[in-house]
Protein backbone atom coordinates (compact mmCIF):
# COMPACT_ATOMS: atom_id res chain seq x y z
CA UNK A 1 0.00 0.00 0.00
CA UNK A 2 1.38 3.38 -0.77
CA UNK A 3 2.58 5.43 2.20
CA UNK A 4 0.15 8.22 1.48
CA UNK A 5 -2.74 5.80 1.79
CA UNK A 6 -1.49 4.20 5.10
CA UNK A 7 -1.28 7.40 7.04
CA UNK A 8 -5.00 8.16 6.87
CA UNK A 9 -5.84 4.61 7.83
CA UNK A 10 -3.50 4.71 10.85
CA UNK A 11 -5.01 7.95 11.99
CA UNK A 12 -8.52 6.53 11.74
CA UNK A 13 -7.53 3.50 13.79
CA UNK A 14 -6.00 5.64 16.51
CA UNK A 15 -9.13 7.78 16.69
CA UNK A 16 -11.39 4.72 17.03
CA UNK A 17 -9.25 3.29 19.81
CA UNK A 18 -9.51 6.54 21.71
CA UNK A 19 -13.29 6.47 21.55
CA UNK A 20 -13.41 2.90 22.98
CA UNK A 21 -11.11 3.85 25.86
CA UNK A 22 -13.22 6.86 26.73
CA UNK A 23 -16.57 4.97 26.80
CA UNK A 24 -15.28 1.65 28.23
CA UNK A 25 -16.43 -1.79 27.17
CA UNK A 26 -20.06 -2.72 27.93
CA UNK A 27 -20.52 -6.06 29.76
CA UNK A 28 -24.32 -5.98 29.84
CA UNK A 29 -26.80 -6.39 27.09
CA UNK A 30 -28.72 -3.36 25.96
CA UNK A 31 -31.95 -4.42 27.70
CA UNK A 32 -30.55 -5.07 31.20
CA UNK A 33 -30.00 -2.52 33.96
CA UNK A 34 -26.54 -1.25 34.54
CA UNK A 35 -24.87 -2.84 37.59
CA UNK A 36 -23.61 0.53 38.70
CA UNK A 37 -27.10 2.08 38.67
CA UNK A 38 -29.27 -0.85 39.89
CA UNK A 39 -26.98 -2.15 42.64
CA UNK A 40 -27.24 0.72 45.14
CA UNK A 41 -30.97 1.02 44.63
CA UNK A 42 -31.62 -2.67 45.29
CA UNK A 43 -29.37 -2.60 48.32
CA UNK A 44 -31.22 0.40 49.69
CA UNK A 45 -34.58 -1.36 49.29
CA UNK A 46 -33.24 -4.53 50.88
CA UNK A 47 -31.89 -2.54 53.78
CA UNK A 48 -35.17 -0.70 54.18
CA UNK A 49 -37.28 -3.87 54.22
CA UNK A 50 -35.77 -5.43 57.40
CA UNK A 51 -35.90 -2.06 59.08
CA UNK A 52 -39.63 -1.80 58.39
CA UNK A 53 -40.20 -5.38 59.60
CA UNK A 54 -38.24 -4.79 62.77
CA UNK A 55 -40.11 -1.57 63.29
CA UNK A 56 -43.37 -3.46 62.91
CA UNK A 57 -42.40 -6.11 65.45
CA UNK A 58 -40.97 -3.72 68.02
CA UNK A 59 -43.51 -0.94 67.68
CA UNK A 60 -46.01 -0.74 70.60
CA UNK A 61 -48.74 0.04 68.08
CA UNK A 62 -48.32 -3.30 66.35
CA UNK A 63 -48.68 -5.33 69.60
CA UNK A 64 -51.24 -4.93 72.41
CA UNK A 65 -49.95 -1.91 74.32
CA UNK A 66 -50.75 -1.62 78.10
CA UNK A 67 -53.16 1.19 77.33
CA UNK A 68 -54.96 -0.76 74.63
CA UNK A 69 -55.00 -3.91 76.80
CA UNK A 70 -56.49 -2.03 79.73
CA UNK A 71 -59.08 -0.55 77.39
CA UNK A 72 -59.97 -3.99 76.08
CA UNK A 73 -60.23 -5.41 79.58
CA UNK A 74 -62.40 -2.51 80.68
CA UNK A 75 -64.70 -3.03 77.71
CA UNK A 76 -65.05 -6.78 78.27
CA UNK A 77 -65.18 -6.83 82.07
CA UNK A 78 -68.72 -6.76 83.59
CA UNK A 79 -69.89 -3.38 84.67
CA UNK A 80 -70.64 -3.35 88.42
CA UNK A 81 -74.27 -2.87 89.23
CA UNK A 82 -75.41 0.33 90.84
CA UNK A 83 -76.54 -1.63 93.84
CA UNK A 84 -72.96 -2.71 94.58
CA UNK A 85 -71.03 0.46 93.66
CA UNK A 86 -73.50 3.31 93.83
CA UNK A 87 -75.46 2.41 96.91
CA UNK A 88 -75.51 -0.07 99.75
CA UNK A 89 -77.16 -3.41 99.11
CA UNK A 90 -80.73 -3.53 100.41
CA UNK A 91 -80.95 -5.00 103.86
CA UNK A 92 -83.28 -7.96 104.30
CA UNK A 93 -86.52 -7.12 105.97
CA UNK A 94 -86.57 -7.88 109.64
CA UNK A 95 -88.95 -10.56 110.68
CA UNK A 96 -89.88 -10.82 114.30
CA UNK A 97 -89.88 -14.39 115.54
CA UNK A 98 -93.13 -15.63 117.04
CA UNK A 99 -92.98 -15.74 120.83
CA UNK A 100 -92.56 -19.12 122.45
CA UNK A 101 -95.81 -20.73 123.61
CA UNK A 102 -96.84 -19.83 127.12
CA UNK A 103 -96.70 -22.57 129.72
CA UNK A 104 -99.98 -24.41 130.20
CA UNK A 105 -100.48 -25.67 133.78
CA UNK A 106 -101.26 -29.34 134.31
CA UNK A 107 -104.55 -30.72 135.68
CA UNK A 108 -105.77 -29.89 139.16
CA UNK A 109 -105.50 -26.82 141.41
CA UNK A 110 -102.67 -26.02 143.82
CA UNK A 111 -104.25 -24.95 147.12
CA UNK A 112 -100.89 -23.77 148.46
CA UNK A 113 -100.10 -21.44 145.54
CA UNK A 114 -100.18 -17.65 145.92
CA UNK A 115 -102.99 -16.96 143.46
CA UNK A 116 -102.62 -13.17 143.59
CA UNK A 117 -98.93 -13.43 142.77
CA UNK A 118 -99.67 -15.77 139.87
CA UNK A 119 -102.28 -13.38 138.49
CA UNK A 120 -99.88 -10.43 138.73
CA UNK A 121 -97.21 -12.39 136.86
CA UNK A 122 -99.69 -13.38 134.16
CA UNK A 123 -100.81 -9.77 133.69
CA UNK A 124 -97.20 -8.59 133.38
CA UNK A 125 -96.46 -11.29 130.81
CA UNK A 126 -99.59 -10.36 128.86
CA UNK A 127 -98.43 -6.73 128.69
CA UNK A 128 -95.08 -7.91 127.33
CA UNK A 129 -96.30 -10.35 124.67
CA UNK A 130 -99.85 -9.22 123.91
CA UNK A 131 -101.57 -12.38 125.08
CA UNK A 132 -104.76 -12.58 127.12
CA UNK A 133 -105.13 -13.90 130.68
CA UNK A 134 -107.49 -16.77 131.45
CA UNK A 135 -108.47 -17.32 135.10
CA UNK A 136 -109.80 -20.78 135.90
CA UNK A 137 -111.52 -20.94 139.29
CA UNK A 138 -112.28 -24.53 140.37
CA UNK A 139 -111.69 -27.38 142.81
CA UNK A 140 -109.90 -30.71 142.73
CA UNK A 141 -113.06 -32.58 143.69
CA UNK A 142 -115.17 -30.88 140.94
CA UNK A 143 -116.17 -33.28 138.14
CA UNK A 144 -116.72 -30.50 135.59
CA UNK A 145 -113.29 -29.08 136.41
CA UNK A 146 -111.72 -32.46 135.73
CA UNK A 147 -113.56 -32.66 132.40
CA UNK A 148 -112.22 -29.22 131.44
CA UNK A 149 -108.69 -30.27 132.45
CA UNK A 150 -108.85 -33.22 130.08
CA UNK A 151 -109.74 -30.89 127.21
CA UNK A 152 -106.99 -28.40 128.15
CA UNK A 153 -104.49 -31.26 127.87
CA UNK A 154 -105.48 -32.13 124.29
CA UNK A 155 -102.89 -30.98 121.69
CA UNK A 156 -105.18 -28.65 119.76
CA UNK A 157 -106.56 -26.95 122.86
CA UNK A 158 -103.12 -26.75 124.47
CA UNK A 159 -101.80 -25.09 121.30
CA UNK A 160 -104.53 -22.44 121.43
CA UNK A 161 -103.86 -21.80 125.10
CA UNK A 162 -100.09 -21.59 124.60
CA UNK A 163 -100.39 -19.23 121.64
CA UNK A 164 -102.99 -16.82 123.00
CA UNK A 165 -103.34 -17.11 126.78
CA UNK A 166 -101.59 -17.08 130.11
CA UNK A 167 -103.64 -19.56 132.14
CA UNK A 168 -103.90 -19.22 135.92
CA UNK A 169 -105.71 -21.96 137.89
CA UNK A 170 -107.10 -20.87 141.26
CA UNK A 171 -108.37 -23.28 143.91
CA UNK A 172 -111.70 -22.25 145.44
CA UNK A 173 -112.58 -25.71 146.80
CA UNK A 174 -110.75 -25.26 150.09
CA UNK A 175 -110.89 -22.75 152.89
CA UNK A 176 -108.78 -19.99 151.26
CA UNK A 177 -110.52 -16.72 151.91
CA UNK A 178 -107.97 -14.94 149.71
CA UNK A 179 -108.91 -17.08 146.72
CA UNK A 180 -112.61 -16.62 147.39
CA UNK A 181 -111.99 -12.85 147.44
CA UNK A 182 -110.30 -13.07 144.05
CA UNK A 183 -113.32 -14.93 142.67
CA UNK A 184 -115.65 -12.16 143.82
CA UNK A 185 -113.28 -9.51 142.44
CA UNK A 186 -113.30 -10.94 138.94
CA UNK A 187 -116.84 -12.37 139.01
CA UNK A 188 -118.77 -9.87 141.16
CA UNK A 189 -122.31 -10.95 140.29
CA UNK A 190 -122.35 -13.31 143.34
CA UNK A 191 -124.80 -16.07 144.02
CA UNK A 192 -124.04 -19.76 143.59
CA UNK A 193 -121.04 -20.42 141.39
CA UNK A 194 -121.00 -23.35 138.99
CA UNK A 195 -117.44 -24.51 138.58
CA UNK A 196 -115.29 -24.10 136.74
CA UNK A 197 -115.65 -20.34 136.47
CA UNK A 198 -113.67 -19.12 133.48
CA UNK A 199 -112.83 -15.41 133.41
CA UNK A 200 -110.96 -13.76 130.53
CA UNK A 201 -109.17 -10.50 131.35
CA UNK A 202 -106.92 -8.25 129.29
CA UNK A 203 -103.38 -7.23 130.22
CA UNK A 204 -104.74 -4.34 132.28
CA UNK A 205 -106.87 -6.70 134.39
CA UNK A 206 -110.18 -5.65 132.87
CA UNK A 207 -112.73 -8.48 132.61
CA UNK A 208 -113.78 -9.31 129.08
CA UNK A 209 -116.05 -12.27 129.81
CA UNK A 210 -117.15 -14.27 132.89
CA UNK A 211 -118.80 -17.67 132.47
CA UNK A 212 -120.57 -17.27 135.85
CA UNK A 213 -122.58 -14.51 134.14
CA UNK A 214 -122.78 -15.98 130.63
CA UNK A 215 -122.82 -19.74 131.38
CA UNK A 216 -120.07 -22.22 130.68
CA UNK A 217 -119.38 -23.47 127.17
CA UNK A 218 -119.77 -27.16 126.46
CA UNK A 219 -116.89 -28.84 128.26
CA UNK A 220 -115.81 -30.66 125.13
CA UNK A 221 -112.98 -29.95 122.72
CA UNK A 222 -115.29 -28.21 120.27
CA UNK A 223 -117.01 -26.13 122.95
CA UNK A 224 -113.87 -25.01 124.80
CA UNK A 225 -111.88 -24.43 121.61
CA UNK A 226 -114.61 -22.21 120.20
CA UNK A 227 -114.71 -20.26 123.48
CA UNK A 228 -110.92 -19.80 123.50
CA UNK A 229 -110.76 -18.69 119.86
CA UNK A 230 -113.56 -16.20 120.38
CA UNK A 231 -111.84 -14.38 123.24
CA UNK A 232 -108.25 -14.78 122.10
CA UNK A 233 -108.27 -11.52 120.13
Amino acid sequence: MPLGTRLPLVAAAVFAAGLCAACGPSSESAGSASPTTAGPTAQALAAAAPSDSASTEASPSASASPSASATAQASTSPTPSRTRSGSAAPKPARTSAAPAPARVPGPGYDSSADAQKQIDAALAAAKADGRTVLLDFGANWCGNCKAADKVFAQPQTAAILGASYHLVKIDIGGNSSANSALLRKYSPSGGTYTMPVLVVVNSSGKVRTDTHATGNPSLTADGINAFLRKWAS
